[in-house]
């Protein structure tokens, strides 16, 4: 039974959700109504995946995945917010979230999105092959959400992981912005164009060290990640 921590300082609402993930879904949840006691809670047992309200009490959603991105990187974090612009949105992104789904939400979809991600962490952390794959000076592991340069270890979220190894298995070729969109998020649209290009930024500060690696901006096409 995976184990969910769940912010949510809305009572009727974290009632529902809680209620009806553990109906319809093997999920055990622990329901915590502010930042600062999830926190708490967080540091002293293991859970599978994080719920987080980004409007909270005591410590905002925001501040809180990126204490737990900091203790554990590669729990799947899904931001759940009534914020619905797009720097919102591309904040979450930027301090660890996998996903951001606005307010209000299918329980049906959120429970998937859950399934996913717990099956993604399932395969990372138990892997059957290791996959190392080269990247110039860097060594790629996808199953281990890492990346290498001369013994130093990054380790990527589940996201970051999969727009990377979308890149390596296209290497020195052009793909379109729309292609990668469909592939990794499943469809095409201008809030999710915004956060892949926050994904794209945090890809290209991890590939800085190696100048043969280069991921480019084709203008008016797409991106092209060079690879000697």
């Amino acid at each position: 039974m995976a184990k969910i921590l769940y912010v949510e300082d809305d009572p009727n609402l974290a009632f529902v959700v809680k209620d009806s993930l553990e109906e319809i879904g093997d999920f055990d949840i622990s329901h915590f109504s502010d930042g600062k006691e999830a926190w708490k809670v967080f540091k002293k047992e293991k859970f599978d995946l994080c719920l987080l309200d980004v409007m909270l009490p005591e410590l905002d959603g925001f501040s809180l995945a990126e204490k737990i991105r900091e203790q554990n990187a590669h729990i799947p974090i899904i931001f759940l917010s009534a914020k619905a612009l797009p720097e919102d949105r591309i904040q979450g992104l930027k301090v660890g979230g996998d996903d951001y789904i606005t307010k209000p939400f299918s329980i049906e979809e959120l429970e998937l999105k859950i399934k996913v991600f717990l099956k993604r962490n399932a395969v990372s952390l138990n892997p059957v092959v290791q996959d190392n794959i080269p990247c110039g000076d860097y060594i790629f592991c996808y199953s281990q959400l890492s990346l290498t340069f001369d013994e130093e270890v990054q380790r990527l979220t589940h996201r970051e992981a999969e727009v990377l190894k979308f890149f390596l298995d296209r290497k020195n070729q052009i793909v379109k912005r729309e292609e990668i969109l469909v592939a990794i998020w499943g469809r095409d649209d201008y809030f999710l164009g915004r956060s892949l290009d926050v994904f794209l930024t945090r890809i290209r500060k991890m590939l800085n060290r190696d100048s043969k690696v280069k991921l480019e901006n084709i203008h008016g096409v797409g991106f092209k990640l060079i690879v000697p």
